[in-house]
């Protein structure tokens, strides 16, 4: 199927490029690829390597906050205040991951759970966030002094390359050596660990890279957007990410894309029509997925031509 989907990708890939002539409205397409990158983050982690983590929101949010604080108030360029965020994301995905990384199952996803809640109150206490009512107005300013972000359009090809670069970041990582191992890892821990490799180290390496990217993603949401808020480091956010992955199919390179797009635009077009009621909708469009199709949407669709092929060999 490499050829079709090396067709399929480059014909998304053209539709993301015609997206601003065909009437889409950029600010909404950023958003999705903000979030569609911090899905493909966290599938790193679940999908490739195994472990279920409930505090990406943490590195997510806190990114968001520096890279809004560093340019707002401190003046800085964007590609400095994103570069910032990012750092700060993986320093804290260094501290996470060290203390639970040696811990498996429901103990790893209850570790990161409270350390993200305390980057949650320190988010709320802490002066320069600006406590509930976020960092807002934050500017976007010139890329390298050169391209003017303030227009949505330049924001949004920047922001496709990005997103595009990352993914086929990620692609290489899967595709490399040491996603194999990532991947040995996930299957069977006790065989890799048997065959020598430091397991530790990978899944430590493994966690600061989806860090990493998740703290990116939620730098570039801050540009898009123009502000950051407690809703970006809460609890819920780390449940929506897990959402958009098991939707579109966890262990896929384009379903946490595709669960991106739909809860981003289910979001998008119930949340004037509904209100609140718009989580208790995706909730239950999550349950008729994960009942109907438990590898998720693309899951369930590459293991039917999977299925087809086996039956005309």
């Amino acid at each position: 199927m490499g050829r079709a989907l090396r067709f399929t990708y480059l014909a998304l890939l053209v539709l993301a490029l015609a997206a601003p002539m065909l009437g889409l409205y950029p600010v909404f397409v950023m958003k999705l690829l903000c979030f569609a990158l911090f899905a493909c983050a966290f599938n790193l982690l679940l999908g490739f390597t195994g472990l279920l983590s409930f505090g990406h929101a943490a590195f997510f949010g806190f990114a968001a906050y520096v890279t809004g604080w560093f340019v707002k108030v401190q003046n800085w360029t964007p590609e400095l205040g994103v570069l910032a965020g990012v750092l700060t994301a993986a320093l804290l995905g260094l501290v996470f991951g060290l203390v639970a990384i040696r811990r498996q199952g429901i103990y790893f996803a209850m570790i990161t759970l409270a350390l993200s809640q305390m980057v949650y109150f320190l988010c709320l206490q802490a002066p320069f966030t600006g406590g509930e009512d976020g960092l807002q107005g934050v500017l976007r300013g010139r890329l390298f002094g050169v391209f003017p972000l303030v227009d949505d359009t330049v924001m949004y090809y920047v922001v496709l390359a990005v997103f595009v670069a990352c993914f086929l970041g990620i692609l290489r990582i899967v595709t490399s050596p040491f996603g194999q191992v990532l991947k040995m890892i996930r299957e069977n821990e006790p065989r890799a660990i048997s065959l020598g490799y430091e397991v530790d180290r990978y899944k430590l390496l493994a966690f600061v890279l989806s860090a990493s990217l998740a703290g990116l993603a939620g730098s570039l949401k801050t540009l898009v957007m123009k502000f950051a808020t407690l809703t970006d480091v809460h609890w819920s956010m780390s449940g929506e990410v897990i959402l958009m992955s098991l939707l579109g199919g966890v262990g896929t390179f384009f379903g946490p894309v595709l669960g991106a797009g739909i809860v981003i635009s289910l979001q998008n077009m119930l949340a004037d029509k509904v209100g609140e009621w718009v989580t208790v909708i995706i909730g239950a469009i999550f349950v008729v997925c994960v009942l109907a199709f438990r590898k998720g949407i693309v899951g369930e669709v590459l293991a039917w031509h999977e299925r087809r092929k086996a039956r005309k060999a």
